[in-house]
């Protein structure tokens, strides 16, 4: 395979195009490594978007390999990265085929799988030989049924056993979604040298405010009810009931950008709201240890989305039953609850994510295995709810008490010794 004319075929007629926010998605591992890295692209063409925005994330300690689609191309690509300038040429090498790369911290197939399960199969076992230990493989599939011949379903096989993550391109033609697969463990430690990664599940509506993605297909649904109910009672005003409520809808999944501090210390909110308690106590599911737990409760009115409040490996997610009592009241210690532990440099963190007497629905980003940075979005709670976070007692101190007031992703609610 490394010696044909292009590491793998788009097995349709029409090729799928990645626009950019495709290629952001696809190249967000690279985008979201601060310290030095390796990165590999395999089947890169002098137009592609994803190679565009690749050599916008690079960083000075950085080294980007390029593989072409074909061979035949590789001097145009040569000469494509020289335009570019001195800067970027120094870190961006051009080779013939995949056989001339080294292992990297990074690969990314720049072109969609489109073809059988079994050709999927070889290329991303092919892939895989290219990465360092602990790397990341990028790959994304359309995402639309009818548009491969099995490679799809292959790349959720191979998700559910390897996946770090993976998101749902809708703005793209056709959409598209990225399968992020590690292979072997990650350091922990490399956590702390990483930013929060770029999310298509956030979608933009001004610099600083996105929706998340329920939040906009909760507001079509309600506004399809109201044209469905205008159609069906044209005479009647029910239609403006659901059409008034798309927008409030929508402002429960705003999803706000967040300046994380400085601070390495720093031990920032996992939610928006107000902290309902601070008190140490034990959790055999979490060790023997004894933890800090700060629990904050969200109103309808707050910002839903949950983040990492330190930087850690996922290695453990799991539900536990219970009821749907208030969430501010006590009895909500025993709602329905999921639970992200993280593997930190400190210990161990965990994150509760617990339902409501509203709230019934949890949605999580980040499957056993994904590195998270501090401030990083990795879930959301769907209306009132509450957020425990679990500090190694002997680590950390904490800075707010009951009553205060909190800001996800920004406020620091404790600080490890």
């Amino acid at each position: 395979m490394t010696q044909s004319p292009a590491p793998y075929s788009t097995g349709v007629p029409s090729p799928v195009r990645l626009g950019e926010r495709a290629a952001r998605t696809l190249t967000a591992e690279v985008a979201r490594h601060r310290g030095p890295k390796t990165a590999l692209l395999v089947g890169v063409t002098v137009d592609s978007t994803v190679l565009a925005v690749a050599l916008d994330t690079l960083l000075p300690d950085d080294l980007l390999t390029a593989v072409p689609a074909d061979p035949a191309q590789a001097d145009a690509l040569r000469a494509h990265v020289t335009a570019q300038g001195q800067w970027v040429a120094e870190r961006v090498r051009v080779v013939d085929t995949l056989a001339e790369a080294d292992a990297s911290d990074l690969v990314v197939a720049t072109e969609p799988l489109t073809g059988t399960a079994d050709e999927a199969r070889v290329i991303i076992e092919e892939l895989a030989k290219y990465l360092a230990e602990g790397g990341v493989l990028s790959v994304a599939v359309p995402a639309v049924p009818g548009r491969t011949s099995g490679a799809a379903a292959e790349l959720d096989r191979q998700g559910a056993l390897f996946g770090v993550g993976a998101d749902l391109v809708l703005l793209n033609q056709p959409p598209v979604r990225v399968h992020r697969l590690r292979f072997t463990a990650a350091a922990v430690s490399t956590a702390a040298s990483l930013a929060p990664a770029y999310r298509p599940s956030s979608i933009p509506l001004t610099r600083t405010m996105h929706i998340d993605s329920n939040g906009v297909a909760a507001a079509g649904i309600a506004l399809g009810l109201a044209a469905l109910t205008r159609i069906a009672r044209p005479k009647s005003k029910l239609w403006l009931l659901p059409a008034l409520a798309a927008a409030p809808v929508a402002a429960f999944f705003r999803d706000p950008e967040r300046d994380l501090p400085d601070d390495e210390s720093a031990v920032v909110a996992a939610a928006d709201g107000k902290v309902l308690s601070v008190q140490r106590l034990h959790d055999e599911r979490f060790g023997d240890g004894e933890f800090l737990r700060i629990a904050v409760f969200l109103s309808v009115l707050d910002v839903h989305i949950n983040r990492a409040p330190v930087a850690g490996k996922v290695v453990d997610y799991f539900v536990a039953d219970g009821g749907f009592a208030a969430a501010m009241k006590p009895d909500a210690e025993h709602n329905v609850a999921a639970y992200t532990v993280l593997d930190t440099d400190r210990g161990t963190v965990v994150v509760a994510q617990r339902t409501g007497l509203i709230a019934r629905r949890i949605v999580h980003r980040a499957p056993v295995g994904a590195l998270l940075a501090r401030g990083e979005r990795f879930g959301l709670i769907r209306f009132g709810s509450r957020t425990d976070v679990y500090l190694p007692a002997d680590a950390a101190d904490p800075l707010v008490g009951p009553g205060d007031r909190v800001v996800g992703g920004s406020t620091v609610i404790a600080r490890w010794r």
